[in-house]
């Protein structure tokens, strides 16, 4: 198993710049790995493929408004943060934007606190502490960083939410859920579908690609994640009585089979509360998903690998081959695949 495997050449212009209008109508592509086919339709037909009994898995992360802008002291330079992760109640990991970011840094924020660098991280990485909590400054001075690849200015901040999101603390979108609308959640649930909520607060390192020659060498990054007794519960529920478990996206997928790792003898999931560091590549053995939804990922990207383990590689890529031909939009605000 080599990265290069896992790389493709995507035309510049079929990454989705912008969400489209309603969520639902977004495209979707079917795959059935059992007998191999690819059917064409459309997100707000799902329901088609899904039956009464079976459970869909959301993330309800929110992603945090983390772009701030700050100034130098003294001079007044700018300077960009991106918060990553916070350490304490003041304290975050975050990318810094602009030179002479070195501990002792003063940095003032318009309309919020002050803040210092105290510590110098891999590459751009800084620790900044700030002299009050942040978080209640988000609505004034922080902007939703959207990934590096859109370059369209987003009207509406909320477009980058799923229409579920509630718990703060990612720096990007499960993107999966971007599809769904009220209206579709509510067709689903009158199908006899079920819902179940976890939380995983995704990473900037989300959109890293994978630079060693032989993916196994590569530390994967660790996100938080969160699945409670009530949804432990609910899943083992919904297996013992043959319904199936769709994760909805990846993120909800590394949350559950990290859930998954100490197999109940009556039940699949355990709760679950921490990092994981689960690095899901080809060979891998699902215990806990048995449907997938997913958006289409960056070449060579930890995403892309994962969901060739569920998939398998040859079916992933001729997908993504006739995705490219047949026009669909990729990435973040693209469509989306049903990988039954």
């Amino acid at each position: 198993m080599r990265t290069a495997d896992f790389d493709y050449n995507l035309p510049l212009d079929r990454i989705a710049q912008t969400p489209v209008t309603p969520r639902h109508i977004s495209r979707l592509m079917v795959i059935n790995r059992m007998q191999g086919t690819i059917e064409h339709t459309h997100f707000w037909e799902i329901g088609r493929y899904l039956n009464p009994g079976d459970i869909l898995v959301v993330n309800e992360t929110r992603v945090i408004p983390a772009r701030i802008f700050a100034n130098k002291q003294p001079g007044g330079g700018k300077v960009e943060l991106l918060l990553l992760e916070k350490q304490d109640l003041t304290t975050w990991t975050a990318l810094g934007g602009g030179k002479g970011l070195n501990p002792g840094r003063k940095l003032t924020i318009e309309g919020g606190p002050n803040a210092e660098i105290i510590q110098v991280l891999d590459g751009p990485k800084r620790r900044v502490r700030f002299d009050v909590p942040i978080e209640p400054f988000f609505g004034q001075v922080g902007h939703v960083p959207l990934p590096p690849y859109i370059h369209t200015h987003l009207d509406d901040p909320e477009r980058y939410q799923t229409v579920y999101a509630k718990t703060p603390g990612s720096s990007a979108a499960p993107t999966a859920g971007l599809h769904f609308t009220p209206q579709l959640i509510q067709k689903l649930a009158d199908q006899g579908i079920q819902f179940a909520k976890l939380t995983l607060h995704v990473g900037l390192d989300t959109f890293a690609p994978v630079t060693e020659a032989d993916p196994r060498e590569h530390k994967i990054h660790t996100e938080w994640c969160d699945l409670d007794r009530q949804t432990a519960d609910q899943i083992n529920a919904v297996r013992n009585a043959g319904g199936r478990v769709v994760a909805v996206g990846t993120t909800s997928v590394r949350t559950l089979e990290t859930a998954a790792r100490e197999i109940l003898r009556e039940g699949v999931v355990t709760p679950f509360s921490g990092p994981t560091d689960l690095f899901i590549l080809p060979g891998y053995g699902f215990k806990a998903v048995d449907v997938m939804i997913t958006n289409f990922h960056l070449p060579k990207s930890t995403l892309l690998m994962l969901v060739s383990a569920f998939a398998g590689r040859d079916l992933i890529f001729k997908a993504y081959q006739i995705a490219i031909e047949e026009g669909y939009r990729f990435y973040s605000f693209g469509d989306a695949m049903l990988i039954l």
